[in-house]
C-alpha cells in the first residue's frame, strides 16, 4: 500500500461487513454480567451512526484533519464518535476520563483540538480560546443526526488519530497514526489473535488506549468478528461472569488483571465455558508463572504481544506460533525487525546480542510521527529504521526476549508513564526539594511507581500529603502507589539522578506496601 492510495480507517472496518453481514451484532455492550447486553448493534446499524457522525462534525464546520478531542467515560458512544470522525476525515484524540482537569487542558491546548466532546462531569483546566465545546449528550446525539454522509476520500497516508503517550521529556507527546495503521494491524490477525469472523472478543480496557481501540474495535470488525464492552464496575469475578455471558472467544487485558483473575481463584470458572478458545495479554511485562497459573485454572492458553503506541504490537505468540519460555515471541509474519547497537548505526546485531529493538520504517502500521515533537522525533529515527527505546535480543527463529526499556519509562498499569511528567508535579510541593520516580518490584509479580522524595530544609514533608498532592494534578495511573522520603538521591558523579539504584533504595527500607 502506497501512501497516495485513498483508504479510509473507517471504511476498512466497517464496509464490508456492513455490506455482507448487516443484521450480525458488531457490538455488544453490557453492563451487567448477570443480564442480557444494555446495547446491540448490528454492523449495518454501527455503520449508520458512524456515518450520522460524520454528517454532523461536516455541519459543525470542521475541515479536513481538524482534530476532534473525545473526553468521555467508556461507553459505546465513545467508541462510535472516535470511528465517525475517522470516517470524516477528522482526527480524533481519545483522552482518558482519568485525567485532571490540568492534564486534558494541556492535551487540548497542544493538539490544538478544534472542537472537544467532554462529559461535563469531568474536570477540565484552561481551554485555549477559539475552541468549540459539545457537551456528552450533544455528543452522543450525533449518533442519531438526521443526516448521513458517505467515507471521507481520504489517502492512505493522511492522518487518522492522534493519541498521547508519556515521553522522555515532562510533558506527553502526541503519536499521529495515519489511516494506513488499520491496514497494517494485519499481521497480528493470525500473528497474536488467531481470529475469524466467527469470534466474538472482550477487552478490558478503555477506549483512550491503542491497545482497546485496536484489539477491541478496529481488528474485530476488520474481520467481521464481534466486539464486546463492558461499562459496569471492575471486579476479577466479573470477567470470567461476562466471557460467559457474551460468550466471547477471545479475553484481553493487561497482565495485572490477568494475574488477580488468577490470584482470586477466578480463572478456574473459565475451565467451565466453552467458549472462550484463548487469552492475549500486552501492555506490561507478566509476572512469574502467570502462563502456568492460567492455563492450569482455565484450560486456556494465552498469548504474549510487545509493542507500544507508536507501532501497536509486532512481536508475539499465537495459536500457530508456539509460545518460547523467556521470550515475548516471534516477529509477526511480514514485519521488517532487527536489532540495532545501543550506541548508535544502523547495521543489524547478529542473533544472541542485545540492543535496541527497531522496525523498519516502511511499515504501515508505524506512526505518522510526533505531533510538534522533531526533537523526540529524532531521537527514535535511525535511517530506515523506528527503534522507541526497548532493550532485546532476537534469536535465529526471531524469537525476541525483551529486557525493559532504555529511556526510563514506567508501565503503571499497562500505560506508559514518564518519570519525568510525575517528578515535575512532585517538585510543585512546596515541602519537597527534590523527587525521583522508578517503577519499583515491589513483591514476587508486583511492580508499582514508586516516588523518593527529599524534603526541603525545615519543612515537615509526610508522604500523605505528598500523595493527596499526586492526586491533584495527575491522573490515577499516574500516581505513585508509594511514596518514601529519603535524605538525598542516588546521583552519577556529574549530578544525574541514577534510577537504576532507586531499587536498591527500595529494598533496603524494609519493602514496600500492602498492594
Amino acid at each position: 500500500m502506497n501512501d497516495s492510495d485513498p483508504f479510509n480507517m473507517a471504511a476498512y472496518c466497517l464496509a464490508a461487513p456492513a455490506a455482507a453481514t448487516p443484521a450480525k451484532p458488531a457490538l455488544l455492550v453490557f453492563d451487567d454480567p448477570a443480564r442480557e447486553p444494555a446495547e446491540t448493534w448490528s454492523f449495518a446499524a454501527l455503520e449508520d451512526s458512524v456515518s450520522r457522525v460524520a454528517a454532523a462534525l461536516g455541519e459543525r464546520g470542521l475541515g479536513r484533519s481538524d482534530r476532534v478531542m473525545i473526553r468521555l467515560e467508556n461507553t459505546s458512544a465513545y467508541a462510535l464518535l472516535f470511528f465517525g470522525a475517522i470516517a470524516g476525515g477528522y482526527v480524533p484524540i481519545p483522552v482518558s476520563s482519568q485525567l485532571t482537569g490540568e492534564e486534558a487542558a494541556f492535551l487540548a491546548t497542544d493538539s490544538g483540538a478544534r472542537l472537544l466532546l467532554i462529559d461535563e462531569r469531568l474536570p477540565m483546566g484552561q481551554l485555549p480560546a477559539g475552541i468549540d465545546v459539545m457537551t456528552a449528550d450533544a455528543a452522543v446525539a450525533m449518533l442519531s443526526h438526521p443526516r448521513r454522509a458517505g467515507y471521507a476520500r481520504t489517502r492512505a497516508g493522511e492522518p487518522a488519530f492522534l493519541i498521547y503517550t508519556s515521553g522522555t521529556t515532562a510533558r506527553p507527546k502526541g503519536v499521529l497514526h495515519a489511516h494506513r495503521s488499520a491496514w497494517g494491524r494485519r499481521p497480528m490477525y493470525q500473528g497474536w489473535y488467531g481470529i475469524g469472523a466467527a469470534d466474538r472478543v472482550l477487552h478490558a480496557g478503555a477506549f483512550n488506549w491503542t491497545f482497546t481501540l485496536g484489539t477491541g474495535l478496529t481488528d474485530p470488525w476488520a474481520n467481521g468478528a464481534t466486539a464486546i464492552v463492558y461499562t459496569g464496575p471492575r471486579a476479577p469475578d466479573v470477567w470470567p461472569r461476562l466471557i460467559g455471558a457474551a460468550e466471547a472467544t477471545i479475553f484481553a487485558a493487561v497482565p495485572g488483571l490477568v494475574r488477580q483473575i488468577v490470584k482470586y481463584g477466578e480463572a478456574a470458572r473459565l475451565a467451565a465455558l466453552p467458549s472462550l478458545r484463548h487469552a492475549l495479554i500486552a501492555g506490561e511485562t507478566p509476572p512469574e508463572g502467570l502462563f502456568e497459573g492460567w492455563r492450569g485454572a482455565s484450560g486456556t492458553e494465552l498469548y504474549e504481544a510487545l509493542g507500544m503506541s507508536e507501532i501497536s504490537t509486532y512481536v508475539s505468540s499465537s495459536p500457530t506460533v508456539p509460545r518460547r519460555p523467556g521470550t515475548v515471541g516471534r516477529v509477526q509474519a511480514g514485519r521488517r525487525v532487527v536489532i540495532l547497537a545501543e550506541a548508535g548505526g544502523t547495521e543489524p546485531l547478529p542473533p544472541g546480542e542485545a540492543g535496541l529493538l527497531a522496525v523498519h520504517r516502511s511499515d504501515p502500521g508505524l506512526m505518522l510521527g510526533y505531533w510538534q515533537r522533531p526533537v523526540e522525533e529524532a531521537e527514535v529515527m535511525r535511517g530506515d529504521w523506528f527503534a522507541g527505546g526497548d532493550l532485546a535480543s532476537m534469536d535465529d527463529d526471531g524469537y525476541v526476549t525483551h529486557f525493559g526499556r532504555a529511556n526510563d519509562l514506567m508501565n503503571a498499569m499497562g500505560y506508559r508513564v514518564s518519570p519525568l511528567e510525575v517528578e515535575a508535579v512532585l517538585a510543585g510541593h512546596p515541602a519537597v526539594a527534590e523527587a525521583a520516580c522508578a517503577e519499583i518490584a515491589a513483591g514476587p509479580g508486583i511492580r508499582i511507581v514508586a516516588a523518593f522524595v527529599v524534603p526541603r530544609d525545615g519543612a515537615r514533608c509526610e508522604p500523605d500529603d505528598v500523595g493527596a498532592h499526586a492526586a491533584a494534578h495527575l491522573a490515577a495511573y499516574k500516581r505513585p502507589r508509594a511514596v518514601r522520603i529519603v535524605p538525598e538521591l542516588p546521583r552519577t558523579s556529574n549530578g544525574k539522578v541514577q534510577r537504576s539504584r532507586l531499587q536498591a533504595l527500595w529494598d533496603g527500607d524494609g519493602g514496600g506496601p500492602d498492594v
